[in-house]
């Protein structure tokens, strides 16, 4: 005998539809959780999706590095221990242009890349929070066995003086989080203070206007490729750790040996166009390889013409260029301006 339910004002339900019903609901409640896991996951490969895309255009240079120190300015640089990826224009429809590094992006598909603290605090002073109106100033970045100690002042709450020791882990996005364990404002604690107020770090620093970098909770979030000057970098970062000074990075997972057999210490360009200086490759094979391969080769784009004209070039019997140069940290410094003003008063 169907039993039934009911309600006022409704008509009579059986208890077994009332049983399909939840049954119905259960299977879409679970659907519902399985279309969010994959929504999710997608999201977090989104930036590897991207790069397997950018090797697959057809206007895509194919970019190894191997034991380079990459100056991004005059205070800024990194040392690649090894880099896969590509190299494509900004601009649609043209080709990337290897003199002007505002004209192109570097998608990394695979990389291990370390910067040291000292570096690190050029780049949060000068590139991230160099604005009048900036939240943090006087930034100073430093280890504490395998965790970060952030140095500053609060520039929002009257450059009050800061201290923070935390730990860095990789967001499911790939962005590099520091949760603080330790905080000292004015040299004295207030984790504690805060945590007890139900204050977070998000409540005291507004990064709204900051670029590549955002507080979540107690947390900092920094985007790896935006806080770093020109050029775009694009890529995901998997994983992030601090060893002595140096603070590695890695993105993506190790990929197969293109087939390169090439040695030193270089940087190579293979395919499609790339132009420099006033010559445009097609089918691009250009190497710049170190003079020097007892030590990283130490390359400055800005500067790399000075680098050029101190080294020599090679054609291979395919007309591929092989240029070898000089280190920028080699090259003769140039007189400083006070020098030559000296000089001309004597």
């Amino acid at each position: 005998m169907p039993l039934f339910l009911l309600s006022k004002g409704s008509p009579l339900i059986r208890i077994s539809e009332l049983k399909q019903r939840a049954c119905s609901t259960d299977k879409l409640r679970l659907a519902l959780a399985v279309c969010l896991a994959i929504a999710f996951a997608g999201n977090a490969q989104n930036n590897v999706l991207k790069n397997v895309a950018a090797e697959d255009r057809p206007d895509a240079v194919r970019v190894e590095m191997r034991n380079v120190t990459y100056h991004f300015t005059d205070s800024i640089s990194a040392h690649i221990f090894h880099l896969q990826g590509t190299l494509t224009s900004i601009t649609k429809g043209t080709i990337p242009f290897f003199d002007d590094k505002n004209s192109f992006v570097l998608a990394i598909s695979s990389a291990e890349i370390s910067i040291a603290t000292d570096v690190m605090s050029n780049v949060l002073n000068q590139n991230v929070f160099s604005a009048s109106d900036a939240p943090l100033k006087g930034i100073e970045v430093g280890s504490e066995g395998d965790a970060l100690r952030i140095k500053g002042r609060l520039h929002s709450k009257g450059d009050i003086p800061f201290e923070t020791i935390g730990r860095m882990s990789v967001t499911p996005d790939g962005e590099i989080r520091i949760h603080p364990e330790k905080v000292k404002a004015g040299h004295l604690p207030v984790k504690g203070l805060m945590d007890l107020l139900g204050l977070k770090i998000s409540n005291l620093i507004s990064t709204k206007k900051v670029r590549g970098i955002r507080t979540e909770g107690n947390d900092l979030l920094l985007n790896p490729g935006q806080i770093l000057p020109p050029p775009q970098i694009q890529g995901r970062l998997t994983n992030v750790r601090v060893k002595g000074s140096q603070i590695i990075q890695t993105f993506g997972t190790t990929l197969p040996d293109r087939g390169s057999k090439q040695t030193g210490n270089y940087m190579s360009y293979r395919g499609a166009q790339l132009r420099f200086g006033k010559l445009t490759m097609d089918d691009t094979d250009m190497v710049l390889l170190d003079m020097d391969p007892q030590d990283p080769f130490d390359f400055y784009l800005d500067r790399y013409k000075q680098q050029l004209s101190a080294g020599y070039t090679k054609i291979t019997p395919a007309f591929g260029l092989r240029v070898y140069m000089r280190d920028f940290n080699k090259l003769p410094k140039a007189p400083s301006k006070k020098s030559e003003s000296t000089k001309t008063v004597r």
